[in-house]
Parts: structure tokens; sequence; C-alpha cells
């Protein structure tokens, strides 16, 4: 993992059955980079990570090896850029700039 990133105020929402269901099953949470790489390691099916940065931040910091790039942080089209198995562990990452 891209060492630049402990660094950085991370934010990422692990959202296990949240993505696609009409209502959410209390699943998500913050967690650290250390989670993440536990999760990657441990977890009965794939980890999808989802950046959801701007493309400013993209080429200032790089992006998480292997994660997929949303086209926008809240306007991603859900049936193409999520997967479809709603069962499968999600991890949103985007950097609080505010």
């Amino acid at each position: 993992m891209n060492r630049r990133f402990p660094q950085i105020a991370l934010g990422l929402l692990l959202c296990s059955d949240l993505a696609m269901t009409a209502e959410p099953k209390d699943r998500v949470r913050l967690i650290e980079v250390s989670e993440l790489e536990v999760l990657q390691r441990t977890s009965k099916s794939a980890v999808t990570v989802l950046d959801a940065n701007d493309e400013e931040f993209r080429e200032k910091n790089g992006v998480i090896p292997g994660a997929r790039l949303l086209s926008s942080f809240n306007k991603y089209d859900v049936q193409k850029e999520l997967p479809a198995d709603r069962d499968a562990p999600l991890v949103f990452y985007c950097a609080d700039r505010l």
C-alpha cells in the first residue's frame, strides 16, 4: 500500500450490505488503513476498495493500489461501478478536505 496514505487523515467507510439495498443494516463504520489490510487478508469474499476522491486529490496524493476509481463521489452509477454481489464488502475511500 502506498506509504503516503497512513500519513493522510483517511476516511474509510466499510459498507457491507449497504450499496444496493433500500435499508442499511447498520454496517457502516470508519476504519483505519491497518484494519483495511486485515480485512483484505481475512475476508471470505474479495474486498472492493472504491476511491471517491476527485482528480486533483488523486493527482496530488495517488490512489490505493487496486482501488476502483468512482466517476464521482455522489453521482456514480451504482449498477456500473459497484459489484453485483450485494454481500461483497465495500470500502469507500474519501479524504476529508473541508
